[in-house]
């Protein structure tokens, strides 16, 4: 690791501004056109199943999850996960993946779903959803729908479209 010390810790609402400017600096304006987005535009992610890291008081990753169905099951959507450019490549990424994952099936969850990079995610767990099983808002690359049980078996017989879950929508 560089002999960085990191700390990942749940987020926080006083980080919203912090992760916002990081997801601008990584992202770019270009991500609210991307699926993902349009699901967040609708219901806020879960605090206690997001998190931070940080180097000192230095923000430099987050991971967030909000809550969505698959059909009418319920399941989690990971994402955005970001890390500060010049802190990439040193673990971090995976850090907060498998924090976010170990919380998310601790409080009960049975899913998590994200739009992603594939070779990236699988080394954590997430497996390729058979194409056409799941349908996500707007255009959407089949290929990055991944999807993780947090219990055996959890997403047999789950397919249809991903939406905000509208019991937690937003008011």
């Amino acid at each position: 690791m560089n002999d960085l010390s990191i700390t990942i810790r749940p987020e926080a609402a006083g980080d919203a501004q912090a992760i916002e400017r990081l997801h601008e600096r990584t992202f770019g304006p270009g991500r609210f056109v991307l699926s993902a987005y349009r699901i967040r535009e609708h219901v806020e992610h879960l605090l206690d199943v997001s998190f931070t890291a940080r180097i000192g008081t230095l923000l430099v990753g987050s991971v967030r999850q909000l809550p969505v169905t698959v059909g009418e099951t319920p399941a989690l959507l990971l994402g955005p996960l970001t890390v500060e450019p010049p802190f990439r490549s040193r673990g971090i990424g995976r850090m907060l993946t498998d924090r976010a994952l170990k919380e998310a099936k601790d409080k009960g969850h049975r899913i998590v779903l994200l739009v992603g990079d594939e070779p990236y995610y699988s080394r954590v767990g997430f497996k390729l959803v058979p194409k056409g099983r799941v349908t996500m808002p707007g255009p959407v690359d089949a290929a990055r729908i991944l999807v993780f049980e947090l219990v055996d078996g959890a997403f047999e017989g789950v397919s249809g479209a991903v939406a905000p879950d509208w019991s937690r929508a937003r008011g």
